[in-house]
């Protein structure tokens, strides 16, 4: 046996055999997907991209080529795949854009999602493009602005005044990606505020319980449901009602037991009504304090060293009518409880930090029984159980009993009530900014905030706007001002636009039905196709988009629109690509690879193959030229092969090899294995290349196990052996269970063989040449051994040993390394 060698050298263009499929492909609308299918559905989707004027970077290239992959690979185990693509085309980048260059953000999107197009159908992704949506259609978000409507019926679309980043100089609120530094993007020298403007939200919380209870049922990846449980963040615990001026405020707390304990209450500086506190006296010291944190963002706060001030305000505790001092803290978010915090320094970690810096007392309310706390010595918090002291009737009692005996308390006397509280917070969705959609309001002098009609949407963003003086909206008064819907009176439209995290809320169903221009979508079509059975994106998204379009589907779930509980069956998060030694890719530095020019240079299925052989999907990798190029050397290899191979009968090893490949691959696969997948097919091809002679239907099968990964050769090849319908299309090989023939002695010969030729490979392709092999067997493999076998099979000179053989011959202690099923090897 020997390696096939060609006469003459194939000339491979995989340029021009990647423009001819993909050509073939769009033709013969070879990935549309069809409802009227008799076989069994599978929706398989990655989140869609924002379509930026620089078009595809590697990351895109390689979250798509991950889930092309197994999109192909589904549709070859003959699933009807619906596999769609669109754009996230409303946000800031365009509008940051139109200010920047003077483009309109319209004309801006327009070419850019031209350009992404045409990027993505040359990277042979195997998309329905009919079904494509661009959210910044009319006839797009003229559907979230009906679903805006239908949540404002539901009680769950409302208005309440919230904090906002404030530029004074572009007078204008900023989105938290506007703020750098505690500045505003523009305007480096000017601070940015915080302000209360009334904004719009969707009540998320109406969900929470739902959206905690059922992350344990979701086939996601464990870290991302652990994330969204504490997003979601359910905590039981109790309001305690505390009194100032005569003015009451409850704070939440999930240590009732601790209440005796309280010697501070720390509001958030981002508290609504802050300022009431603050007395005369204190109001130079908080000016100061509220100028440092306005510098950063809430969450930014939080992070850094706990600092705080003194309003100059007491409290009164209910349970013990002790005066305690209230302090603001930037480790309080305004979002979480109520907005303050009781202290109890004693026993609470974060308290005990800020108690010694600003030297508040400490008040023992827990006896560790083990040991003895002192109240003027205690160096750290202590944490553990323990039975409570200076807890008035309460003592005595361990202080987890005591958590609910305190509340029975709290709640007789109409102090304190039990309550659940959630870290989820209902979703603020006003934007003031133009390249959004626009929020279907009219506010009226007499009717208040009106819907607009169903029948008027969509409510279309005017072209005629101005950009870089604040909302570019309000520069429009002819778009502004309208008939109130309800009265006939002057009205005037919401100037606000949605957060673009509405639109990738619920896209994914309308690739279901995307041309649909009288409902949202037809509800058996989106009964057919839905949920999502394969989603493929990044972990970033964890706690926003994943969180949202949860959120959505239970809505529109309730509304009796789709009959399904969550978006996607299954997520698969994509690992992240970096530059050669280990920076993090950017265009803006330049030190990532074009895709489009690395597939000029290299072939679209060499970018393909090498993305996913580094490492597995899910794990970061460094970009590697030399790997490519490897990529690309190992097809041209596989084409030659094709090209010039002989048909006709194989071993029946090859055959016993190739079905093992065919289970093991679509196994690795579907369990996103993918490189553990392209190590078995360069395995495969290099038991191939020795053979004489190759019978067609391993070919074939070879060809179709490479298909997912390397679409466009593997099309090219499957046409060479003569074969009419696309390979694309074609079946996944069926694996069978082959048993070897003559006795059982022979899958042990076959099996030896195979792994010393992979060796002795190995060591030629470096150039060391192997005249002689020997093998050195347990004695109950001993007598199964046909030295004959082995010789023909090498076709080197073979010698075999028993490990028990005092005289064989053994320079290295191969013999050790023996073990029933494999034998020690040593070669010269």
């Amino acid at each position: 046996m020997g390696i096939v060698k060609a006469k003459v050298k194939a000339n491979i263009n995989f340029g021009k055999i990647e423009k001819k499929w993909q050509k073939r492909w769009e033709e013969n609308k070879v990935f549309h997907a069809k409802e009227e299918s008799k076989k069994k559905k599978f929706y398989s989707l990655e989140m869609f991209p924002y379509p930026s004027a620089s078009g595809l970077h590697m990351g895109h290239a390689l979250n798509y080529t991950i889930g092309d992959i197994f999109a192909r690979f589904k549709r070859m185990q003959g699933f009807n795949v619906i596999h769609p693509m669109g754009y996230d085309a409303l946000g800031l980048p365009a509008e940051n854009a139109a200010i920047k260059a003077g483009i309109h953000p319209e004309k801006y999107t327009k070419v850019s999602m031209k350009n992404f197009t045409s990027q993505l159908k040359s990277l042979g992704f195997s998309y329905d493009w009919s079904r494509a949506v661009n959210t910044s259609d009319p006839e797009y978000y003229k559907w979230d602005q009906w679903i805006f409507l239908k949540m404002l019926e539901s009680g769950l679309a409302y208005q309440k005044e919230s904090a906002v980043n404030w530029c004074s100089e572009c007078k204008t609120v900023l989105a938290n990606e506007q703020v750098v530094d505690g500045a505003c993007w523009r305007h480096e020298k000017t601070k940015v505020e915080i302000k209360y403007l009334k904004q719009w939200f969707f009540k998320t919380t109406e969900y929470a319980d739902e959206l905690l209870d059922k992350i344990d049922g979701l086939n996601w990846p464990e870290r991302t449901k652990q994330m969204q449980k504490h997003w979601i963040g359910k905590s039981y615990g109790a309001e305690i009602d505390f009194e100032t001026n005569g003015q009451k405020f409850s704070v939440f707390t999930t240590r009732p037991d601790t209440i005796y304990g309280v010697t501070f209450v720390v509001f958030s500086p981002y508290h609504r009504d802050v300022e009431k506190f603050v007395t005369k006296e204190q109001k130079k010291e908080f000016d100061k304090f509220m100028k440092r944190i306005n510098s950063v963002s809430e969450k930014d706060a939080s992070l850094l060293e706990k600092e705080g001030v003194f309003t100059g305000s007491y409290a009164i505790n209910p349970v013990n009518n002790e005066k305690v001092p209230i302090y603001l803290g930037n480790f309080v978010v305004s979002d979480y409880g109520s907005g303050m915090v009781m202290a109890v320094p004693a026993h609470d970690k974060r308290d005990f930090e800020f108690a010694k810096k600003y030297g508040l007392k400490i008040k023992v309310v827990i006896d560790p029984v083990d040991f003895e706390l002192n109240e003027n010595k205690i160096t750290e918090a202590y944490v553990g159980q323990g039975t409570l002291i200076n807890s008035g009737e309460f003592n005595g009692i361990s202080n987890e009993k005591a958590k609910d005996l305190i509340v029975e308390y709290l709640s007789k006397k109409k102090i304190g009530r039990k309550s659940t509280q959630f870290r989820l917070k209902d979703w603020g969705v006003s934007r003031q900014r133009y390249w959004g959609t626009p929020i279907p309001i009219v506010y009226c002098k007499k009717c208040g905030a009106v819907p607009v009609p169903e029948k008027e949407l969509p409510v279309k963003l005017p072209k005629k706007v101005i950009f870089g003086k604040g909302n570019p909206l309000l520069t429009n008064e002819k778009w502004i001002s309208v008939k109130c819907p309800r009265c006939g009176g002057n009205g005037k439209r919401e100037t606000d636009t949605m957060d673009t995290f509405v639109n990738s809320s619920w896209y994914f169903l309308r690739y279901c039905d995307s041309n649909n221009e009288k409902e949202i979508f037809d509800k058996k079509k989106v009964s057919h196709w839905s949920p999502v059975d394969m989603y493929v994106g990044g972990a970033e998204h964890a706690c926003m988009h994943l969180i949202y379009s949860r959120f959505y589907v239970k809505f529109l779930r309730d509304l009796g629109l789709i009959d399904f509980d969550e978006p996607a069956l299954r997520l698969f998060h994509q690992g992240m690509l970096h530059a050669e030694g280990g920076e993090k890719m950017s265009k803006s530095k330049g030190n990532g690879p074009d895709p489009i020019g690395t597939c000029k240079k290299y072939g679209v299925d060499s970018l393909r193959l090498f993305l996913v052989s580094v490492t597995s999907p899910d794990k970061d990798f460094e970009w590697s030229e030399n790997g490519i190029d490897g990529s690309s050397r190992l097809l041209k290899r596989i084409y030659e092969f094709f090209i010039h191979v002989k048909i006709g009968q194989n071993s029946e090893s090859l055959n016993f090899e190739m079905n093992k490949a065919i289970k093991s691959i679509g196994e690795n696969i579907e369990n996103f294995e993918y490189r553990k997948a392209t190590i078995k097919l360069r395995e495969i091809f290099e038991l191939m290349i020795k053979e004489e002679k190759v019978q067609r239907g391993v070919l074939e099968d070879f060809l179709k196990i490479l298909n997912p990964f390397c679409p466009h050769i593997t099309e090219e090849l499957w046409e060479k052996l003569g074969n009419k319908e696309f390979i694309s299309l074609s079946s996944w090989p069926q694996f069978q269970n082959l048993k070897m023939n003559e006795s059982k002695k022979e899958d042990l010969n076959l099996k030896i063989i195979d792994t010393a030729s992979k060796i002795i490979h190995k060591f030629e392709e470096k150039g060391q040449k192997i005249k002689k092999v020997y093998f050195y067997f347990v004695p109950l493999e001993f007598n199964k051994v046909n030295k004959e076998k082995l010789m023909e099979g090498l076709g080197k000179e073979v010698f075999i040993y028993s490990v028990q053989d005092k005289d064989k011959y053994d320079p290295e202690g191969k013999s050790k390394k023996a073990r029933l099923g494999m034998p020690g090897i040593w070669f010269e």
